[in-house]
């Protein structure tokens, strides 16, 4: 039964793929929709701009029809070429502005990687602390829920004002929002743990150090790892806009620069490979989490 379901449910999206394929296919191929007006005159910069948003100038377009297919949105096979091609040759390094997007994917994992795991460090140990403790739980309580709506690049100008170095800065930034989801879904976790656990092994006298490793710990490790679930994808997505704003490296950088040099397909490309990542990335903690749940 379940084995069926899934089969139906990978058929339905093979199917819902194919038609936004075609609905692509058919809008980027419409001469309508990619030849511009054919007789309008502007000026240089409004000539500059309309390359710059994608549109090929009438001017260009009667000297040149296929370059306004090429100017305009990709069309499927466009971007697939582009994408086979970024494939072909991940990992080249031609100089500051020209690296291959395997490169640039690496840099972004290792920017978050370095955050998430200084956001570990202080938010899972911090939050046990804190669910443990019915005082500090109230007395910090104000503080995390005045810290944690702030957006996390709202940071990067302090940041880059103290650090003065843009990837520690961009690592700070991954920090920063990744810590409060780990700190209140720990926090959450420890005090909501069932009393007569608690009680249980006061009365079989285990130790405290103990009893929160064996005790403590299991209870609230799903808790714990939706947390980390949640941090995880924060971090990934604001590691994007961090790397547009401190440029360099990174899929950030990547996406802002191919945009510049007005290759849609390449950004494209990008944008998707930053949603696989992610989703392969949210994956990996559903699966812990299911490892630590508990069935009764």
């Amino acid at each position: 039964m379940l084995n069926s379901l899934r089969l139906r449910a990978a058929l339905l999206s093979l199917l819902l793929l194919a038609v936004l394929v075609g609905i692509w296919h058919i809008s980027t191929s419409s001469p309508a929709l990619q030849t511009p007006v054919a007789g309008l005159s502007i000026t240089a910069e409004e000539r500059e701009y309309a390359i710059l948003m994608g549109d090929l100038p009438a001017d260009d377009a009667a000297a040149d029809s296929s370059a306004a297919r090429q100017d305009g949105f990709p069309t499927p096979l466009q971007f697939a070429t582009s994408a086979a091609s970024s494939i072909a040759d991940p990992f080249y390094d031609n100089g500051p502005n020209d690296k291959g997007i395997g490169l640039q994917l690496g840099y972004s994992l290792a920017r978050v990687a370095l955050g998430y795991a200084l956001a570990v460090l202080v938010a899972i140990p911090l939050g046990f602390v804190i669910g443990m403790s019915p005082l500090l739980y109230r007395a910090l309580d104000p503080f995390i829920q005045i810290l944690k709506p702030i957006s996390p690049l709202a940071w990067m100008p302090i940041a880059l004002y103290t650090i003065k170095n843009a990837n520690i800065s961009a690592i700070f930034v991954i920090f920063i929002c990744s810590v409060w989801p780990m700190l209140v879904n720990t926090a959450f976790g420890v005090a909501n743990v069932r009393k007569d656990w608690l009680n249980l092994s006061r009365t079989l006298e285990v130790s405290p150090l103990r009893a929160a490793f064996r005790v403590i710990l299991p209870a609230a490790a799903p808790t714990i790892i939706t947390g980390m679930r949640i941090s995880m994808s924060i971090a990934w997505l604001v590691i994007v806009a961090a790397e547009m704003l401190i440029g360099g490296t990174g899929l950030g950088y990547y996406v802002w620069n191919e945009w510049n040099n007005l290759s849609l397909s390449n950004v494209i490309f990008a944008v998707l490979l930053i949603g696989l990542v992610g989703m392969l990335l949210d994956q990996m903690f559903a699966q812990l989490q299911k490892k630590v749940t508990y069935v009764d």
